[in-house]
């Protein structure tokens, strides 16, 4: 089988021309062309993840986060993009990145998050092509519950040790929006969509200042976006049922965030 049959599965599922225009969804690394026997589903494309390929023989990567995000004035080994590059061409193997194409679509980043949390009656919280597609996504949970408990349950279920929160509401929530990743630039939708707390990641300090009766929480970029990790490899699996298709055994600990 070549790559390009692997990326025409996932571009079904989350067409490349949704990306956002200063992303790099997509080949990283490789040609469309080669003929590859094994994938392996990570989350960043690291040295240990291409090792872990190889390892597994798996001759193609597909990973969330883009191997080559920012321009690259040079591939060195002491670097951490220029290591996995180095790698990834001394074993021959493709990568390819997902990003902001199923950042969008329904049952994408967001919609995974939110199914983890256990919400209900899940919509997109910030439509751009239709009904369906775009950034974040909003639902109930199925009981309302207090704001210290509902933070426990976003704590729980996406497996962060410490969140921050703006100031907790006084009354109980319900109606929860999110945005996997950075997500700070959708709290105006997150309002307007009735919700009581909106969860993403990288919230900076002067959008914690809120009106009463809605609160964020950042819960880390990384534990709002791991889910697709599974989603991917559940899309591969169903469109070729008898390829190798493997979740990477390091994506789950690729976190660059330590709580100490």
């Amino acid at each position: 089988m070549k790559a390009a049959d692997i990326i025409a599965a996932i571009e079904e599922f989350a067409p490349a021309c949704y990306q956002e225009e200063r992303d790099n969804t997509g080949i990283q690394v490789g040609s469309p062309e080669q003929e590859v026997h094994g994938v392996l589903i990570g989350f960043d494309c690291t040295e240990a993840l291409v090792e872990e390929a190889v390892r597994r023989g798996c001759d193609m990567i597909i990973n969330h986060h883009p191997l080559i995000y920012r321009p690259v004035s040079r591939i060195s080994p002491e670097d951490p993009t220029g290591a996995a590059i180095i790698a990834a061409i001394r074993h021959g193997i493709v990568i390819y990145a997902t990003h902001t194409a199923i950042d969008k679509v329904t049952g994408g980043v967001s919609w995974a998050t939110a199914r983890k949390l256990g919400l209900q009656n899940i919509r997109t919280l910030s439509p751009e092509y239709g009904e369906g597609v775009g950034f974040g996504a909003v639902g109930e949970l199925p009981e309302a519950l207090l704001a210290a408990e509902a933070v426990e349950l976003v704590k729980s279920r996406l497996g962060t040790p410490v969140v921050r929160t703006s100031a907790l509401i006084p009354g109980k929530v319900r109606t929860v929006a999110l945005c996997g990743g950075s997500g700070t630039s959708l709290i105006p939708a997150a309002m307007k969509a009735g919700a009581q707390m909106y969860i993403c990641g990288d919230i900076t300090y002067h959008y914690f200042f809120l009106p009463e009766g809605f609160m964020v929480v950042d819960a880390g970029h990384f534990e709002t976006e791991i889910e697709i990790v599974k989603v991917i490899n559940d899309v591969i699996r169903k469109k070729f049922p008898n390829f190798v298709s493997l979740v990477s055994e390091v994506a789950g600990t690729s976190n660059p965030v330590n709580y100490l």
